[in-house]
């Protein structure tokens, strides 16, 4: 079933599109997704609880490297982060996404809640300015402190070195 819910990113701006029109609360948000940890699935289940449908755009593994998390990043290709986050009760849809930003997904998909980690201070949401000139919210959820990929990464290099 969670298969089901991972989409092209097309049919994602298709589906937003129809979703608000039905008067839907659709709620976004993106990232890497690279080893899910309850940092993550806390922020998706706040994310969810604000409005009527989640919709999460992953990074591609393109995007991932673009983004210089790493040589040996991401860890899982994005066929599996997608299927992991899809499998979460509360997504209802998943996209990947090619750009190292996601303005354009942003700008295209313009959803009603624009959600990121509380990493991110409101200013430098990617996103921030389109969502709201078109009557949008933005959201920051505070973070879960002592969760990240990287710290697992290195906690793990730590045990097995190279």
């Amino acid at each position: 079933m969670a298969i089901r819910k991972i989409i092209p990113l097309e049919d994602a701006y298709k589906l937003v599109d129809e979703l608000k029109r039905q008067g839907k609360r659709v709620v976004f948000t993106n990232g890497c997704f690279d080893l899910i940890h309850p940092g993550h699935t806390r922020l998706l289940q706040a994310a969810r609880k604000l409005g009527d449908v989640l919709v999460v755009a992953v990074n591609s593994d393109a995007s991932v490297r673009g983004l210089n998390k790493g040589p040996d990043r991401p860890i899982l290709p994005q066929a599996e982060r997608a299927e992991i986050i899809a499998a979460l009760e509360g997504v209802d849809y998943v996209t990947i996404f090619d750009t190292v930003s996601v303005l354009p997904v942003v700008e295209r998909m313009l959803p009603t809640v624009l959600v990121k980690g509380g990493t991110y201070p409101h200013n430098e949401i990617v996103g921030h300015e389109v969502v709201e000139a078109a009557g949008g919210e933005v959201v920051s959820i505070p973070v879960v402190e002592g969760f990240s990929t990287s710290s697992i990464v290195e906690a793990a290099m730590r045990l097995f070195p190279v």
